[in-house]
């Protein structure tokens, strides 16, 4: 039984929104960060790279102060307004392939985190949840919701059509012609129906932002030994989310590029790859797969189609259907050598967004050897693993919609 109650979110003000939402801080280059921090002074980026104004890269608490300094002075400039009265917001994304993604905005319980009713697909790693719980400590705010999917329901679909039939609190666009709309719900008996129809559903699942969630885990836990006087609705014992349908959610697949073939040949390579699938040359042309636990390989200037043998493998979990999965057991493991898919460097990554040709790109520059070709998973994939209590490999899921920073803000 989900609990997610309204807050007063900080958001920047109508006339300078675009100017202010970024991307996650990651996501940008050095060339790109500073690029818009030149010539956009009320880019969030100001905030999270906060050494920018010293020309002087900081990091750790020092970096944490500063962070909370710019956030501050970015209220107390009028660019961030907090609003009077607790609220649900219902945001919507429509990016340039013309998806569209309507969800709400809201608090998620830290307690539904404790007791699995938020549930999780992915391993997160003890330092990060450590660094962003300092990191939450001393600035106060989180500016980027997790991306939680919970069941289609009809009644807050009806609501989320309604809501956005009225005048948006703002629309705009950004550079890579995403559009974004926000409105809010304040009305208490529209509150009251939204939290009731969460409570009906026994769970919700995280679809993007596993160690934000354990790191807002973290802290409640922290403030609520610190706290004599804990009650349960202290600011600390919630997260900010961005719930969306099932049905929205969409799950591209994390293609696979290799440095080296572990010492074997090419030939070699391909009577290990045989005892486990039946491989078929495609020739030069770009080749995708279009079924579960079929891959697609190039290698040598060619392309090949990789179908599973039959025997060859135990389908005894919901995990072991995740042809990401499949993928490392039968030979990125067994015939690579690659056992750590979060570390090694003999391995990277690409979102299926792209086309097959950046595969072949990757290899035809000599950077690669070999690349891997796989088709997406799905909701009811992600759901089956976290039910089990187990996680998917890295880079299993790129997930949409990607959520910008500094759009609504949750203070502690």
């Amino acid at each position: 039984m989900p609990k997610i109650i309204p807050f007063k979110a900080v958001r920047p003000t109508r006339a300078i929104v675009g100017l202010v939402a970024a991307r996650p801080y990651q996501s940008y280059t050095i060339d790109e960060r500073e690029s818009r921090m030149a010539y956009n002074p009320y880019s969030f980026l100001h905030i999270v790279n906060p050494g920018y104004k010293y020309d002087q890269e900081v990091t750790g608490e020092e970096r944490y102060r500063l962070v909370k300094n710019r956030y501050l002075e970015f209220k107390e400039d009028g660019v961030f307004i907090q609003d009077e009265k607790p609220s649900f917001y219902v945001y919507k994304i429509v990016n340039r392939h013309g998806e569209e993604f309507s969800g709400i905005i809201a608090a998620t319980s830290a307690e539904d985190y404790e007791n699995d009713i938020i549930k999780k697909h992915e391993d997160t790693i003890a330092k990060r949840e450590e660094t962003f719980k300092s990191y939450l400590q001393t600035v106060g705010f989180n500016a980027e919701p997790v991306l939680l999917t919970y069941p289609d329901n009809a009644i807050i679909a009806d609501i989320i059509k309604e809501v956005q039939k009225k005048h948006a609190e703002f629309e705009f666009t950004m550079t890579y012609r995403d559009t974004h709309y926000l409105w809010k719900i304040d009305n208490e008996k529209t509150i009251e129906t939204i939290q009731s129809e969460f409570e009906k559903m026994k769970t919700v699942y995280i679809a993007d932002g596993h160690h934000r969630s354990a790191s807002s885990y973290l802290l409640y836990k922290d403030e609520k030994i610190k706290n004599p006087n804990h009650h349960g609705s202290e600011s600390y014992n919630f997260f900010m989310s961005y719930l969306i349908p099932e049905s929205d959610l969409v799950i591209h697949e994390f293609n696979r590029l290799i440095k080296d073939l572990n010492g074997l040949t090419k030939e070699e390579f391909l009577i290990k790859l045989d005892a486990s699938y039946r491989i078929e040359n495609r020739g030069i042309m770009p080749y995708k797969p279009t079924k579960p636990h079929h891959f697609s390989m190039y290698l040598d200037g060619e392309f090949y189609s990789l179908y599973l043998r039959k025997t060859a493998y135990d389908f005894n979990t919901a995990l072991d259907q995740l042809d990401a999965q499949l993928l490392y057991k039968t030979i990125l493991q067994s015939i690579l050598g690659i056992n750590d898919l979060r570390h090694d460097t003999r391995i990277s990554y690409v979102n299926g967004q792209h086309e097959m040709i950046t595969i072949k790109s990757g290899v035809d520059s000599g950077d690669y050897v070999v690349g891997f070709g796989m088709c997406p998973s799905n909701v009811q994939q992600m759901k089956q693993i976290a039910d089990e209590g187990l996680t998917m490999p890295p880079k299993s899921t790129y997930i949409l919609p990607k959520l910008r920073s500094g759009i609504t803000i949750y203070e502690y």
